[in-house]
């Protein structure tokens, strides 16, 4: 397995981030890829509910909880009131993958393609952001200065995340450097 690269998919809430990646996601398997994903969430979510055990454990206090199976594993950290965990700390905890997918952290410093839908009535991002190497749109995008491909044209959206993908080490280091909030 060669080392991981890291692109992330940006974009405004409803641009179709989501859609895209579950459509992206099994051309690149399908290319032969271990692919990692990490998903930011702006909001509190929960991935166990009231009656699971672990759930029990966690709202007893557990600061950890680690669930295993013969076909899974997850791992639920608590933070508390520790600061949100970094996309550079994300990274490090992922296992040795092919391709690392970040969906969100669209204000981090690497590599990302954006997901622009006009109907979302909200300016694009890569005018803004250098990081932006690409961009996946319903609409041209004549000023870009990057390439740009249509939004349902997931084959060419897999070879250009497939291109313009950072190493891992290169991701880690721009993602350490100050960046502009």
């Amino acid at each position: 397995m060669n080392p991981a690269r890291v692109i992330g998919l940006a974009g405004w809430s409803g641009a179709g981030k989501t859609t895209l990646l579950a459509r992206l996601i099994p051309v690149l398997v399908a290319r032969g890829l271990r692919v990692a994903t990490i998903k930011h969430a702006h909001h509190a979510f929960d991935v166990d509910h009231p009656g699971k055990d672990s759930h029990v454990h966690r709202t007893a206090g557990a600061s950890e909880v680690l669930v295993s199976s013969a076909r899974r594993w997850v791992q639920i950290h608590e933070i508390g009131d520790a600061p949100e965990a970094t996309l550079p700390d994300l990274l490090r905890r992922l296992s040795p993958c092919d391709l690392v997918v970040v969906e969100g952290f669209k204000r981090d410093a690497h590599a990302k393609l954006e997901v622009y839908r006009a109907a979302n009535g909200k300016p694009p991002l890569h005018p803004g952001d250098p990081r932006i190497v690409a961009v996946a749109s319903d609409e041209a995008q004549p000023q870009a200065g990057v390439p740009v491909v249509d939004l349902d044209a997931v084959e060419a959206i897999a070879d250009l995340v497939l291109t313009l993908a950072e190493p891992m080490e290169t991701a880690l280091a721009r993602l350490e450097e100050p960046w502009p909030s």
